[in-house]
């Protein structure tokens, strides 16, 4: 049966860099039917919402998608799509895998961790007001039945994939209630769980630990802000955030997407790398069952970056978006 995916282009790079993975997906000779749907800045004049209920509407129905990057303004303008989309769906877990690549340089040759961030509360839970014209107030939400949800999912997923430790990430010296909430909800959720090893790090002494000896860890364990700059920080070890990939995942449905920008100025050049969201296409098809075809994407994929031939510009190479999928493609 084919697998019927929701597919949303976005905006800016978006809609190159899906059509490429696209090609790239469909090349395994896995069939697809992709329901494309527009969201952002694009849908704004005709819905007045750049997230409609029909775009909602697909995703619950075919239960998976995958997303380009979509344009959200910085201080004004409408709200992340990003975020509606996580809380309208509850798609309370980002995964955010970190691993070093072939051919793509960086000072950490051997990063192998993932990041598992709550998605639906924290002060991304968007609480917040003017306090008079002068001062500006966002309510911190960490609730026990979220932490202990988002703490679970990310000890079966250490054993799933084979992972040895998980680190939980906080505060809970300064905030003792709220992150201290949050690291009581993981302790108590990794006593379900000896067989894997359980620590904690205070987020900004897990900063310097990361750039200093990332080695060391595994599966990292955070609330939504601080699980945004750490999965940020994990992209930029092994090369930014356009070589990583990102899902979004609910009990009932999931979305897969590029991490970064939609970098309008360069939209429509054929510039663009296309390596994070074939590589959350490459969690798409494990999502799907389709595990011989995401190693075999996987294998291309990292083929093509060692040698550093058909690669884009900011790997070093002089290969358009379309020409490095064509690549992947041949290696396939």
């Amino acid at each position: 049966m084919p697998h019927r995916i929701t597919l949303i282009p976005g905006d800016g790079i978006g809609p190159e860099l899906s059509q490429a993975t696209r090609r790239v997906l469909e090349a395994t000779g896995i069939v697809f039917e992709w329901e494309v749907q527009e969201a952002g800045e694009a849908v704004m004049s005709r819905y007045g919402t750049p997230l409609p209920d029909h775009v909602l509407e697909s995703i619950r129905r075919n239960r998976v998608a995958l997303k380009g990057p979509i344009t959200t303004p910085v201080g004004k303008g409408f709200r992340s799509v990003n975020v509606a989309l996580r809380q309208s769906l509850d798609l309370y877990a980002n995964l955010r895998p970190c691993r070093s690549l072939p051919g793509v340089k960086t000072p950490f040759p051997d990063v192998d961790l993932v990041v598992v961030r709550e998605n639906t509360e924290d002060l991304y839970a968007g609480v917040e007001h003017m306090v008079g014209e002068d001062a500006a107030e966002s309510i911190k939400i960490i609730t026990r039945k979220a932490s202990q949800r988002i703490a679970r999912f990310a000890f079966q997923y250490a054993i799933r994939n084979g992972r040895r430790r998980v680190t939980a990430v906080h505060k809970a010296n300064i905030m003792k209630l709220s992150d201290g909430l949050f690291l009581e909800s993981c302790r108590q959720v990794a006593a379900e769980f000896p067989q894997i090893e359980f620590d904690d790090r205070i987020v900004d002494n897990m900063c310097m630990q990361l750039v200093q000896k990332p080695g060391l860890y595994d599966v990292l364990l955070a609330p939504n802000l601080y699980g945004d700059i750490i999965s940020d920080l994990c992209a930029g070890l092994i090369g930014g955030l356009g070589v990583a990939a990102g899902a979004n995942l609910g009990d009932s449905s999931a979305v897969f997407e590029a991490v970064h920008g939609s970098a309008p100025k360069y939209a429509g050049q054929n510039l663009a790398n296309p390596t994070a969201l074939i590589l959350s296409g490459v969690l798409m098809l494990e999502h799907l069952g389709e595990v011989q075809a995401a190693g075999r994407v996987k294998k291309a994929l990292e083929a093509v970056l060692a040698e550093g031939k058909s690669v884009t510009f900011d790997l070093g190479g002089h290969a358009g978006t379309s020409e490095m999928a064509d690549a992947i493609i041949n290696m396939l």
